[in-house]
């Protein structure tokens, strides 16, 4: 029976009339299976799903997972692989221990003999040659000594070979040696009682002219060994291979040297057959010639020389600048002064450096310190950098600064010596101090003569040429110091590049990296097959540049700076709100899957039960 309910009516007419007041008769619930299903204890379930429905579904799903698979995941992995060029990592690190090659600098040293016979200059030169063998305890200088040919074909076709000196045998009074300051030629006199016998082993003529090569190579075998034992691979060995000869050599060395012991103990003595001699300078001759070759001393000033010296530039820039502390002077001479004084050494390095050069004037120039007598600790502040315009690289290419400063100040050095007027600043350049006359408005090129022959001095020890022996001598040691320089710093680099390559492999190797190395490689092999001449010093320049330029890829060197943990940080904002839903419709969906299987099998079982 319906329930009677008051009217809207009924409650308009009679307000007081409720709902408790009418007589409400509710029907009897009907029985039957669906109120029972709908009590507390048991809720009703919505209808079975249909099966087209749930197939839908999942192919919803099933369709989201293979986009996502099929289209996404390729395209992310495309996108974001890195790409990494096969490099020659062995190789390289081979390279960077110094197995791959061992620096070796034949010199060829032509001895001219035109007042010996033929069978005494050979003679001559054999005994030379193993006294020399006998003094030579580094292994990266082998002269080789040859006869100078007597006739001009022949002398023609030596020329068209690179010689490193020239020994020119002339009969005197007594044996002396002295270097032609002009070219690579060493005159050494001797008596014609020093002129070795066909029989005679040894001469006194073949040791003195082998102490005088070895003198005079000195300071070119003690700078080419430092830079090989601060390389990286100084500990590793050289060479895969001995030569015959190297193995020879060393298999005398072996049999005349004595066994290991941690101490030696040297005695010397002198014998005469009458009263005198009965005296001699042993302490100064220990001093001179037995001092080891890399002493504390001299590895110090070395160490020093690195310091000072600029790093190898195909080009560098020079600046010639003149600061006054007034109005006068305000001009120089300067273009005159350096084609007078500087230009000649210019062009003689011109094989090994190119030179750039601009000039300026400064007046009212205020320097940083102010005393008449510069100290060592003004030395420093003297620069104003803050006021004075002196550029820095200009083009690209390293500068080197010489400054000219007319005042009255000078440079104090040691006391009871006389006041110095220069002095050098490594790797940046010099400074020149020099006293005019008041009126004087004009530096004339004779007043910049000293200045400029400083300068020139100076120059030669900011780009590391060695500082004893003739200028051509120094000049072609620097050629091959340059290209040991250039052949270690390609090998470190390309060492440096592998181990990178090696400990970070989620960094890009771009193909260009890959070519410079091969480059690089290339060139250090050429460099190594021709070292001491001007080939291998470009071809060292030519590897040392690429394997800086494969370094410092600019993609490469990005990735240093991104590490694996940034990455979490750039990807879960983006996976996080499409990979949640997908992964959870997946969960539900397989989990409802494995109920509807249930289902069915439990429906089976009854089916066969009944």
């Amino acid at each position: 029976m319906a329930a009677t309910l008051p009217s809207q009516d009924d409650l308009i007419q009679n307000p007081s009339l409720s709902l408790h007041e009418s007589s409400v008769e509710m029907a009897p619930p009907t029985a039957g299976p669906t109120g029972e299903d709908a009590s507390p204890e048991n809720p009703k379930e919505p209808p079975p799903e249909k099966a087209s429905d749930v197939r839908r579904r999942s192919f919803v799903i099933l369709s989201f997972w293979a986009i996502a698979l099929c289209f996404g995941v390729p395209i992310w992995w495309i996108t974001t692989s890195i790409y990494r060029a096969n490099l020659p990592l062995s190789d390289m690190l081979d390279w960077a221990d110094g197995k791959a090659c061992r620096p070796v600098f034949p010199l060829s040293i032509a001895i001219e003999a035109s007042s010996l016979q033929d069978q005494e200059a050979q003679n001559l030169l054999r005994q030379t040659q193993h006294a020399l063998d006998d003094l030579n305890d580094f292994s990266g200088h082998h002269l080789r000594l040859q006869l100078a040919p007597r006739s001009n074909d022949a002398a023609d076709k030596q020329g068209n070979q690179e010689l490193a000196l020239t020994i020119r045998l002339t009969p005197g009074e007594s044996t002396a040696a002295a270097l032609d300051p002009n070219s690579a030629v060493l005159d050494v006199t001797y008596p014609p009682s020093a002129v070795p016998s066909a029989s005679s082993s040894t001469s006194s003529l073949a040791s003195y002219i082998a102490n005088e090569l070895r003198s005079t190579y000195a300071e070119e075998q003690s700078i080419i060994s430092y830079l090989l034992s601060t390389s990286p691979g100084a500990s590793e060995p050289r060479s895969k291979a001995l030569s015959p000869e190297v193995a020879e050599s060393l298999s005398k060395r072996t049999t005349r040297s004595m066994r290991y012991a941690p101490t030696f103990h040297l005695t010397f003595s002198l014998f005469t057959n009458g009263a005198v001699p009965n005296a001699w300078d042993i302490e100064k001759a220990i001093q001179d010639y037995m001092q080891p070759a890399l002493s504390p001393e001299v590895a110090e000033s070395l160490s020093k020389r690195t310091t000072r010296s600029m790093r190898y530039a195909p080009t560098f820039h020079l600046t010639f600048s003149l600061f006054t502390n007034g109005a006068v002077p305000n001009a120089w001479d300067i273009e005159k002064a350096i084609q007078d004084y500087m230009q000649p050494m210019l062009d003689v390095l011109s094989p090994i450096h190119n030179f750039t050069m601009d000039t300026q004037v400064q007046l009212y120039a205020t320097p940083g310190a102010q005393a008449d007598v510069l100290g060592k600790d003004d030395l420093a502040s003297f620069i104003n950098a803050a006021e004075w315009p002196l550029s820095p690289s200009i083009g690209g290419a390293p500068t080197i600064n010489f400054v000219l400063f007319v005042g009255n100040q000078t440079v104090g050095t040691e006391p009871g010596s006389e006041n110095s007027q220069s002095w050098l600043i490594p790797q940046w350049g010099t400074v020149y101090l020099q006293s005019l006359p008041p009126a004087v408005a004009r530096v004339s090129s004779a007043d910049l003569k000293q200045p400029m022959l400083t300068f020139a001095g100076h120059l030669l020890s900011l780009l590391g040429t060695p500082q004893t022996g003739s200028l051509p001598l120094r000049l072609s040691t620097l050629t091959r110091i340059r290209s040991a320089d250039l052949l270690l710093r390609a090998s470190s680099t390309l060492g440096s590049l592998a181990r990178v390559s090696q400990a970070l492999p989620s960094i890009s190797i771009p193909g260009s990296v890959a070519d410079g190395v091969a480059k690089t490689m290339r060139h250090l092999e050429l460099a190594c097959a021709s070292l001491g001449g001007l080939e291998g010093l470009e071809h060292a320049r030519i590897a040392e540049a690429e394997a800086e330029r494969a370094f410092f890829e600019k993609s490469m060197v990005g990735q240093l700076y991104f590490p694996d943990e940034h990455k979490i940080a750039v990807y879960l904002p983006l996976l996080g709100p499409v990979g949640v839903p997908l992964i959870m419709g997946l969960l539900n969906e397989l989990k409802a899957w494995k109920k509807r299987r249930r289902e069915r099998a439990e429906a089976e079982a009854k089916k066969k039960a009944q």
